[in-house]
């Protein structure tokens, strides 16, 4: 992953684009070198030995010292400030760097021309602490914005360079990208897998917290898809390699990632326009110091001290740094909690957010069948009815089928093998298991048999609920009423419960029929049910609830809901979801746990209150420090210096770089 601050020009305004090309590494470098050559500057200056009552030693070319040393300073250390300077005024954008180079570029031609003969004193200290305090300043800044797109070098840790490739019974190291679409690799215990594919031998357990932010690790086997920089437990895999490089899962992280941390968002837009203004205004004080010092008939060089001062205090430093800092973090906290931000607008806007639309199926639900309710003839227990059903219907490829097996391998029940397993179109099937004959299916298969009170009205109450019923049958009589359902998942109820907590109305979208829609609204407490709607509908019903005043944010995953993530406020894409879904979406949530939800909220109103923060940090040490660096308090002797304004510039800078990272520390859930 490339340094952050490399890729942009000067033309494009990504809130860090005055450090386009700048590093950590060069500031430092730059940082030292300059205070090495400081030292002597300051303690050959007049000023200084006079203040401090001592004589600094004097020789053949000692009085060389200051404008020789203040130079290469001047060059080596300020030439980064004059270049994105240079960068600003070609962009009409004059702001932080063009305050430092006038500063620096005043103090340096003033020296300049009294050491060729113009009665004043230099100002070579001045010149030489002023720039080096503006390197420590930037060095430490550049530290904290490079932390805050750690982020993105850790993402890329977690890719194995080399994988062990399988062709012929035989192994051999490769590197990952020498791998294609269709190779076999093998993944072996403990080790990160290197590729995105599927499982085609032996089953394991993955830590898959680096993606989804679940720390509980996910059993696979056979079919099973695997991701890219997850690690595989105990068992050893054969994986069918589907993605590799830039197609991984883990890569598109990335690169949403760093796409969110360059897009602009409006608190950022706000911050450029104050730190412009703070440019203009600071131009115009230094420009009525000079005047009004000269007026008074006060020594030209300290005049000079005094505009030097002004330009150096009210660089926007921190005006600039108070946003994409916030903005880096957030990102960072977001993508380590399973939360890709795409647009930094949407995040931005879910602190306003009044209405969540969840479509229903695969966002509220599994999307899969699954056993909700069991009720058994009383020799007959629900575990042991389960089992031989899964037995049953282990057989068959109906959803409904595989829903009950589904039910019984999540309960840890081992289900028996049947023998003699036949459908019965359009009734159900029958199947012997452990010598006993069984037959499975709904009302349709109760023609002759004895059902029980209990269970009749078991299937009736199943029915009420939009559920199906399914009968277990042995011996013309029903032993066992199963009312499967689309499971709505656990999560599901936590989340409806925190949104109603934060004052957010709960709707949902489903093409299901009404009488579904309203079973599971009520089980969940959701405020709106829009069902039996067409998937090309789904947009309206968003603008339904935007036409009443509304902030709306849609929650979905599937195809059809594409044109309703883009046309809400902010669209929220299940990750496990479709690619179209995810390129609809503002937000991406890496796994399909709908109390992501109000997490995004919870990181959207912290994220503001930080940005807010150091806005009015950035800008109010200026109302107070401006008017001491143009001299207002002089007659009661408070005068600042021009290496003093700078300690005072950095030091707003590394406040707000600070106060940014106590993002980090906020809980999402809101407890």
């Amino acid at each position: 992953m490339t340094d952050d601050h490399s890729h942009h020009d000067h033309g494009d305004h990504e809130g860090h684009d005055k450090h386009a090309g700048h590093s950590v590494e060069m500031f430092r470098s730059k940082f030292w070198l300059c205070l090495v050559l400081t030292v002597p500057v300051v303690f050959w200056s007049d000023h200084i030995q006079m203040l401090f009552g001592y004589t600094a030693p004097t020789f053949m070319g000692s009085a060389l010292i200051e404008p020789v040393l203040g130079t290469i300073i001047y060059l080596y250390g300020g030439m980064v400030f004059l270049k994105s300077a240079w960068g600003e005024l070609k962009d009409r954008m004059p702001g932080m760097m063009t305050l430092i180079s006038l500063a620096i570029t005043v103090a340096f031609v003033f020296s300049v021309a009294v050491e060729l003969g113009f009665e004043a004193s230099a100002l070579w200290w001045e010149l030489a602490t002023l720039v080096t305090i503006m390197l420590l300043g930037h060095w430490i800044e550049m530290r904290s914005i490079s932390s805050a797109q750690g982020a993105l070098k850790e993402l890329a840790k977690l890719l194995p360079d080399k994988a062990t490739r399988l062709s012929d019974g035989e192994t051999e190291e490769v590197s990952v990208d020498e791998l294609a679409e269709g190779d076999l690799v093998l993944v072996r215990p403990g080790d990160r897998v290197p590729v995105d594919g599927v499982i085609r031998e032996g089953k394991s357990n993955l830590n898959e917290s680096m993606i989804t932010g679940e720390s509980e690790p996910v059993s696979k086997g056979e079919k099973d898809e695997v991701i890219a920089g997850t690690i595989n437990g105990q068992g050893s895999l054969r994986v069918e390699v589907v993605g590799v490089g830039d197609e991984t899962q883990l890569s598109g992280i990335m690169r949403l990632v760093a796409e969110a941390q360059e897009s602009k968002s409006r608190s950022q837009l706000l911050a450029d326009r104050a730190a412009q203004l703070l440019t203009g205004v600071a131009i115009s004080v230094a420009l009525l110091t000079l005047v009004a010092w000269q007026l008074v008939d006060a020594p030209i060089d300290f005049t000079v001290v005094r505009v030097v001062t002004v330009l150096v205090i009210a660089c926007p430093h921190a005006l600039g740094l108070a946003v994409p800092l916030v903005v880096a973090i957030s990102t960072t906290i977001g993508a380590g909690s399973g939360l890709l931000v795409r647009d930094r607008r949407g995040l931005e806007e879910a602190r306003n957010l009044n209405a969540v639309i969840f479509d229903k199926t695969g966002t509220l639900t599994l999307g899969e069948f699954r056993v909700v309710a069991i009720d058994t003839d009383e020799n007959f227990s629900e575990e042991e009815a389960l089992r031989i059903a899964a037995g049953i219907e282990a057989e068959s490829e109906h959803p409904i089928a595989q829903g009950i097996v589904k039910s019984a391998k999540e309960r840890d029940i081992d289900y028996p093998a049947a023998r003699d397993f036949q459908n019965i179109t359009g009734k159900g099937v029958v199947a012997t298991v452990e010598d006993i004959e069984y037959q499975m299916g709904g009302p349709s298969m109760l023609e002759g048999v004895d059902v029980p009170d209990h269970l009749r009205r078991a299937a009736e109450e199943a029915g009420d609920n939009a559920q199906t019923a399914i009968y277990l049958i042995s011996e013309a009589k029903a032993l066992a009423v199963f009312a499967v359902a689309d499971a709505i998942r656990e999560e599901s109820f936590e989340a409806v419960r925190a949104l109603h907590k934060r004052g957010i109305e709960v709707a949902m979208l489903t093409g299901d029929s009404q009488a579904v829609a309203d079973a599971v609204a009520k089980q969940l407490e959701i405020d709106t049910v829009f069902a039996e709607v067409l998937p090309e509908d789904k947009a309206e019903k968003v603008k339904e609830l935007q036409a009443q005043g509304k902030t709306v944010a849609m929650v979905g995953d599937g195809v059809n809901d594409a044109p309703a993530l883009a046309t809400s406020d902010i669209g929220i894409a299940i990750g496990a979801g479709t690619d179209v879904a995810v390129e609809a979406g503002h937000i991406v949530l890496v796994r399909s746990d709908p109390r992501d939800i109000p997490r995004i909220v919870g990181l959207s109103r912290a994220t503001r209150r930080k940005m807010i923060q150091n806005l009015w940090w950035a800008a109010g040490y200026n109302i107070f420090a401006l008017p001491l660096a143009a001299g207002v308090a002089y007659t009661w002797g408070i005068l600042l210096s021009p290496a003093m304004g700078a300690v005072l510039m950095s030091a707003s800078t590394v406040i707000v770089a600070i106060n940014a990272q106590f993002l980090r520390r906020v809980d999402l859930d809101g407890h």
